[in-house]
């Protein structure tokens, strides 16, 4: 079951949602729309490894925003610190940013019970495009659990702006 907009209102006021800052004028009929934040990690080498950590570039945008280029993966991050130990959060994209051919989550949009940080999101442009720390970039929708719960204690709890990808942590066994 989703979670409509004014139950997302209650919930959080609750307390069992997590949104911070939170912004009335953000909530919608059945999601609630958030920001993205200020920094961007784009890696730095054309082949990417998942066995191990790969160097980036953090980018720091200002007013003028960022051109994003395609064919290249951006990490980006939420203003918010989002979350729920009682409700799953999935993000997506906003369709007026899908509509300019950002992608603002390219996958892994379920967001895990207990997870609370600032959320990295997964850019990419089809074509080149502008995007401005602040903007309305996404929105998140909360859906009721059934059965036990286990909240998340992962390697990304915590985190803060753009945080690359550490499944070089999952690959401990692999022998190179």
């Amino acid at each position: 079951m989703i979670l409509t907009g004014p139950a997302i209102s209650e919930e959080y006021r609750r307390g069992r949602i997590w949104i911070e800052p939170f912004d009335i004028q953000h909530v919608q009929p059945n999601s609630y729309d958030f920001t993205l934040g200020s920094s961007l990690l784009v890696y730095t080498e054309t082949v990417l490894d998942s066995a191990r950590a790969n160097p980036f570039e953090l980018i720091e945008m200002n007013g003028d925003g960022f051109l994003l280029q395609p064919d290249r993966i951006y990490l980006g991050h939420t203003v918010e610190v989002m979350g729920s130990d009682t409700f799953v959060p999935i993000i997506r994209g906003r369709s007026s940013t899908a509509r300019l051919g950002l992608f603002v989550h390219v996958t892994a949009d379920l967001i895990d019970l207990g997870s609370r940080n600032q959320w990295t999101l997964q850019l990419h442009a089809v074509q080149p495009l502008r995007i401005y720390p602040g903007m309305r970039i996404g929105q998140v929708t909360f859906w009721a659990v059934r059965g036990d719960r286990k909240f998340y204690e992962g390697k990304y709890q915590g985190s803060e702006g753009p945080c690359a990808s550490k499944a070089y942590m999952d690959h401990a066994s692999v022998t190179r």
